[in-house]
């Protein structure tokens, strides 16, 4: 793995994080809910509202951060060595691209392509995202940044992340790119 990762900016940035601003806003919540215990009147009533919002408080924390954590998992670039220069793997990759229907958003040949997968009716697709390096090709694939983060869309990102890698590795292993 690459210490390198995928920025996102803008829109893509908000909607990709929009999940763990609402676990952060839940905690808030949860935070008022322990706050306004000191105002009620009855003890006991007071003991459970404060329980409660810590209960929730708890809750939606780990649930933000989890989700965060494996946020920025994804957004780590993968790095494949490779015996090839970039702009050689840049071609592969664009073949890739091209054969798997993908919509190639922005290129700077030899360094940089940005794809986004076929998507749906209401979603555009996966991001992929690859720079290219001298024998070294860095991949990252991420949810539809429209959608937001999804435990469905991770594993097809994965998928998409191996599809680059045995692009370009078959290259190297066979000399077939087909």
């Amino acid at each position: 793995m690459s210490s390198e990762r995928l920025q996102l900016h803008g829109a893509d940035r908000r909607r990709y994080f929009a999940p763990v601003f609402f676990c952060g806003c839940l905690a808030a919540v949860c935070v008022m809910l322990m706050l306004t215990a000191a105002f009620v009147v009855d003890r006991r009533d007071a003991i459970a509202v404060t329980v409660t919002g810590g209960f929730g408080l708890m809750l939606s924390a780990a649930l933000g951060a989890g989700i965060l954590c494996l946020q920025r998992l994804e957004l780590r670039y993968l790095c494949i060595p490779t015996a090839h220069d970039a702009d050689s793997n840049f071609e592969l990759v664009e073949r890739l691209a091209q054969a798997s229907g993908w919509q190639i958003t922005s290129t700077q040949r030899g360094r940089q392509l940005i794809a986004l997968t076929r998507g749906t009716l209401l979603q555009r697709g996966e991001m992929v995202a690859v720079q290219f390096r001298q024998q070294a090709v860095l991949v990252a694939s991420i949810c539809d940044p429209s959608v937001g983060f999804s435990l469905i869309g991770r594993r097809q990102c994965i998928e998409h992340r191996e599809r680059v890698r045995r692009a370009v590795l078959r290259e190297i292993m066979g000399g077939n790119t087909g």
